[in-house]
């Protein structure tokens, strides 16, 4: 299932999100403030392209904590409910429950992004 997920999920829109996500990346980077968030944002992109049969490993310590929660204020809470929107217009259907587990997982990921290893 993940390689056909994959495809089928890179021509549905994962290219033009993981795309996105790479643009946001680059203009976080310009400044040097925002370089730890253009990580993030590359994360993101890496995960977006093709996210079926990858895990997320949640970790992190306390520098991780303090940095999530900087996140969730100005990036995550956007993110994750503009996934989680998606998400639950994809599990409308039964074909589109799978594509809607991953919306649930760049969700989750985008509340939590620090500390996480994407496996």
């Amino acid at each position: 299932m993940g390689c056909i997920g994959n495809i089928v999920w890179f021509f549905l829109g994962g290219a033009v999100l993981g795309l996105g996500w790479a643009l946001a990346g680059v203009v976080c980077c310009i400044t040097i403030v925002g370089i730890p968030l253009g990580i993030q944002c590359f994360k993101f992109a890496r995960l977006s392209f093709f996210p079926f049969g990858r895990e997320i490993e949640f970790g992190g310590g306390s520098p991780s904590l303090i940095a999530n929660i900087i996140w969730l204020i100005f990036c995550g809470l956007p993110l994750a409910c503009t996934s989680a929107v998606i998400g639950l217009v994809f599990c409308v259907t039964i074909i589109g429950i799978p594509f809607g587990l991953q919306c649930f997982k760049l969700a989750k990921l985008a509340i939590m992004p620090f500390g996480a290893k994407i496996k």
